[in-house]
């Protein structure tokens, strides 16, 4: 199996770090952007054409009734024919008014605009009294529920005129606002359920897939959403017998293999049984010790452990028993474990994988180091010796397949150069990963990174 790739240190650029990562995410960007974009359009033509038209005409006409009051009261001086005026105003313009004999303008009054809609309605207004009243005036605008107050500045005093929000603001503006908003979260809360309806067929498969690559049983699994996810679902689910019926073809061509090997080794060591009194029969029983051993190893890379299932392991238990089984033999072994940990795996493919990478560090160093803890979303295992390591050039080199560092092939100086291979191999089969290093102390680290 291909190592992996190393992770690029390349910096994502600004809008690739912007973007959503999830597809989710971007099924969204991309459904409601054009919204958004239509809806920012469509409330700017709105507020440019209708709004600003509508106001302007609104302001025209209350603009125009406080001009005929101004020029009523210009030609019909005296108070009953000013009080009549003001009847006049509220019962036919809606306009509440008064007069302050002697009145004056301040000088200046601060006039701040709430908001746009206020900013707008004093500018069309101001425009209009300009054109029709030919009076100096001020207006004082509180908000859009509130009565809008006009002073303007007669010769013999102040008329005051207090206009009803409705002559000058028209409620269609909140209404459209209210509607783009409404329509839009309606809107997205469609596409929300539309996109996760769409999305959940991907994320099952890429599950199935992971779940697949560690090992486990996905026969639940089934082919559901969109067409094209459809069909890949479909192409994983084919891809998945073939590799299972390749598992199953070679498990049963290897059992057969191993019986053949196994029967004449077994023959032979009968053989050599009977002629015990003969001087050389203890150096043929060693070769034949020898080459079942070997047989053995190449059966067990060959074999693999396709046929075990996984199922929920303690990490903690497994690693005291392959030390406690290591020490016995001898080998000198200091074994540390955080927390409790459990994971799916296939037990003895896990065993074999442990006890490989601990027999090594103990063939080649006084003192081995074993330590296990969860780290992230992963469980990370490391056996660290104080033996003379591996040249970092080297290091990929020891995963091949019966290669030994150690050139003269001698079982008992370097095995058979299959126990790196086995480790990885079971290792990368639960989605994980095995690679060497330095240890912190000298020596050599193996670490196991096991995905939880």
């Amino acid at each position: 199996m291909a190592s992996l790739a190393a992770p690029s240190n390349r910096r994502p650029s600004l809008l690739k770090r912007m973007l959503p990562r999830t597809l989710l995410g971007r099924s969204l960007l991309i459904i409601v952007s054009p919204l958004v974009l239509l809806q920012v359009i469509s409330t700017w033509v709105f507020y440019d054409r209708h709004y600003d038209t509508t106001t302007r005409r609104l302001a025209q006409g209350v603009a125009g009734d406080i001009a005929a009051v101004v020029h009523l009261l210009e030609r019909e001086p005296g108070t009953v024919d000013r009080l009549q005026v003001f009847r006049l105003a509220r019962k036919t313009m809606r306009l509440t008014v008064s007069f302050s004999d002697g009145g004056r303008l301040p000088a200046s009054t601060t006039r701040g605009s709430l908001n746009i809609f206020t900013n707008t309605l004093t500018r069309k207004l101001t425009n209009a009294l300009d054109e029709d009243v030919g009076q100096p005036f001020l207006i004082i605008t509180r908000s859009l529920d509130e009565e809008v107050e006009i002073l303007v500045q007669l010769a013999d005093g102040v008329l005051r005129v207090l206009v009803p929000p409705e002559r000058l603001f028209s409620p269609t503006t909140y209404i459209f606002i209210m509607w783009m908003v409404g329509s839009s979260i309606v809107l997205f809360a469609v596409a929300v359920m539309f996109m996760r309806n769409q999305v959940r067929p991907i994320r099952r498969l890429a599950q199935a897939a992971d779940s697949f690559g560690k090992g486990r049983d996905v026969a639940d699994f089934k082919p559901e959403g969109a067409m094209e996810v459809r069909q890949a679902a479909s192409a994983f689910l084919r891809m998945r017998d073939r590799i299972r019926r390749q598992i199953d073809q070679r498990t049963e061509f290897l059992a057969g293999v191993s019986h053949d090997l196994r029967t004449p080794l077994t023959r032979m060591k009968l053989q050599l049984a009977m002629l015990s009194n003969v001087a050389e029969a203890q150096n043929l029983e060693s070769d034949v010790a020898d080459m079942e051993r070997m047989v053995e190893g190449y059966l067990a890379f060959a074999r693999g452990e396709g046929t075990e299932q996984p199922q929920a392991i303690n990490i903690a238990a497994l690693l005291r028993d392959v030390v406690g089984q290591m020490r016995r033999d001898g080998v000198v072994i200091d074994l540390h474990v955080e927390e409790a940990m459990t994971l799916p795996l296939r037990q003895e493919a896990m065993r074999r994988c442990l006890t490989n990478l601990i027999g090594n560090a103990g063939r080649h160093g006084e003192h081995v180091s074993v330590r296990a803890g969860r780290r992230r979303r992963a469980i990370e295992i490391t056996i660290d010796d104080d033996g003379p390591g591996i040249p970092e050039d080297r290091r990929e080199d020891v995963f091949r397949p019966f290669f030994r560092l150690e050139q003269s092939r001698n079982p008992a100086t370097g095995g058979v150069g299959l126990g790196l291979s086995i480790a990885r191999d079971v290792v990368r089969n639960h989605g994980g990963d095995l690679t060497l290093e330095d240890a912190p102390d000298g020596g050599l680290r193996a670490r196991i990174w096991l995905p939880i």
